[in-house]
């Protein structure tokens, strides 16, 4: 611009002298001395333009030309950075959606399909998390390359701007001596910021190349999260059961666990969730059709919560973080020295009886009403453990009726033979099938006492305790039909599982429902030894027809065939 205007005031300044040399003489001295003036007026503003200062201008652009050359290898390496930096985002961003585009489709495969598909789909699943990683492990190592180079890209041109300003407004010198000081420490932590950032380089791609290798993510102990993130949780809607998929933080310290809502559902609000974790369970594989899953238990909420991670590994590492547990798969009293009715199995019966005899029998739905599975095998194995057998207080904060009357059921039907025996059952199912309505009663009072003692016992105490609850079936709802139901299949099972056993559960109704409505009856004693054992009473109507057995079928006779020509010459 300097250059320009200087340009422009010569041209004009010599065009205007040569036209003044060639002035005749002759001339009117009015005219001479326009002429005259006009030349001063620009020579005035030459003199606001001395050579010397002019020189010093053009000096200083080049001085400030020099500057920009030394600055413009900064520029342009930062124009560059800047383009990576662009191509590795872009990068991240495509590989990132494909990844769990993929991811998603994975978390819904069901853990019923064939080995060699769930191989497959997790041999596909790592490759493409595998791309994913070292794309966002690129793209982070470009970031941190733009914020280390903005710390002295950014200031060097402020620095050679200010240079400039001072130089060419030719201010004092004591103001430049006043800006040095700051000057030389600038540029003394620049360059010592630019040497760091040299030496750190080779060291943070080594680090890239490590992080690319391992892929994996390392469980941190500080204030920082333990464990964090993406994370898919069962909740339960009016229409069903849906998977939603949070970015969840744990906290070992205080047990925190953080839910964060990755994707609002369409008319649901959801928001951030902060639960207290009291247990952590893995999932047993056969009990879900998802993979990946365990339960945790808070304090929150009053049934565990079902978390589905995104691979096997990442489950393993949320169970480290929270101490998580293996499932329970065979519970201790299903050992066969403690399958038995000993005195550990009656105390635990009396000690549920009691209990729900104290706070439950007018709880609606009681022993209809499942507990949590994970309380029952806790409480189950603390009590029947062979170290401290019986030693369980059931009024601690964490048994609820529920739990209770859940793990009285699970006790019966574990035992090795059902409470009525496998060897009475064919004669109760036949009894129960009587239309006779004292027959049954006889029936069924005969063969409760061909039952072992510690079997009859056992009913005996238990059919006691369920006449008291359906006592009070006008405030619990449970009635004697309803006890039937759920006691007939836990007391009473066939041997062979067939589909005529199956057909035989309402008649194991039946059964209970005698037991409950004539207990003082048949409880009161045996039956009499001199009424003979009863006989099921002739039927009302003959049968129309008689059963026809292979034996007693008359042969058929088919007069419209003949034998062939050559059998009958």
């Amino acid at each position: 611009e300097r250059r320009k205007k200087f340009e422009k005031e010569s041209e004009k300044y010599y065009s205007q002298l040569d036209k003044h040399m060639n002035l005749s003489s002759k001339k009117k001295e009015t005219q001479l001395q326009e002429v005259h003036l006009k030349i001063q007026s620009i020579k005035m503003k030459e003199k606001k333009m001395k050579p010397n200062n002019i020189i010093l201008i053009f000096v200083n652009g080049f001085s400030e030309l020099n500057h920009f050359h030394s600055s413009f290898r900064s520029y342009f390496l930062g124009f560059i950075c800047l383009l990576v930096f662009q191509e590795r985002r872009k990068k991240f961003e495509k590989e990132s959606e494909k990844y769990y585009s993929q991811l998603d489709k994975h978390m819904n495969l069901s853990s019923k399909k064939k080995e060699t598909q769930l191989q497959e789909a997790d041999g596909l699943l790592d490759k493409e998390r595998q791309t994913f990683y070292e794309s966002s492990v690129e793209y982070v190592y470009q970031i941190q390359q733009v914020q280390d180079r903005k710390k002295f890209d950014v200031v060097e041109p402020v620095l050679a701007f200010l240079q400039s300003i001072l130089t060419l407004n030719n201010l004092t010198v004591e103001m430049t001596q006043d800006f040095l000081p700051y000057k030389q420490e600038l540029q003394l932590s620049l360059q010592n910021t630019r040497n760091h950032f040299e030496s750190t380089r080779e060291e943070m791609e080594e680090l890239m190349k490590r992080m690319k290798g391992s892929a994996q993510i390392c469980i941190r102990h500080s204030q920082q999260a333990t464990m964090e993130g993406y994370i898919y949780v069962q909740e339960k809607w009016a229409l069903g059961v849906t998977w939603v998929k949070y970015y969840c933080k744990y906290f070992k310290d205080n047990k925190l666990f953080i839910m964060m809502p990755v994707e609002q559902k369409t008319g649901t609000r959801q928001t951030t969730a902060q639960l207290t974790l009291k247990s952590c369970v893995r999932r047993k594989t056969d009990s879900t059709d998802k993979r990946f899953c365990f339960d945790i238990e808070t304090n929150e909420r009053c049934s565990p919560v079902l978390l589905q991670a995104i691979s096997e590994v990442n489950r393993k590492q949320w169970m480290e973080a929270m101490d998580g547990k293996e499932p329970i798969y065979h519970s201790p009293i299903q050992k066969q020295a403690e399958m038995d009715l000993n005195d550990i199995g009656f105390k635990f019966v009396r000690k549920c009886i009691n209990f729900v005899e104290t706070k439950g029998l007018t709880q609606e739905g009681v022993y209809r009403t499942v507990g949590s599975n994970i309380q029952v095998q806790k409480l189950l194995n603390a009590f029947f453990d062979p170290k401290c057998a019986a030693d369980v207080d059931f009024n601690s904060t964490d048994m609820d009726i529920k739990t209770i009357t859940s793990a009285l059921k699970f006790y019966l039907r574990s035992l090795s033979e059902p409470l009525m025996t496998y060897s009475l059952h064919g004669e109760l199912i036949l009894a129960a099938k009587s239309e006779n309505l004292d027959y049954r009663l006889v029936a069924v009072h005969s063969l409760v006492y061909k039952l072992p003692e510690r079997n009859r016992e056992m009913l005996e105490l238990l059919i006691k305790h369920l006449v008291s609850v359906c006592s009070h079936s006008s405030e619990n709802l449970m009635t004697v039909s309803n006890m039937g139901v759920i006691f007939g299949p836990t007391l009473m099972r066939a041997e062979e599982e067939t589909v005529a056993a199956m057909l035989d559960i309402k008649f194991q109704n039946i059964v209970m429902e005698i037991l409950i409505e004539d207990y003082c009856k048949i409880f009161k004693g045996p039956p009499e030894e001199t009424i003979p054992p009863p006989i099921p009473p002739p039927r009302v109507t003959p049968r129309r027809r008689q059963p026809i057995t292979i034996s007693k079928r008359p042969p058929r006779l088919y007069p419209g065939l003949q034998p062939p020509v050559f059998e009958r010459k």
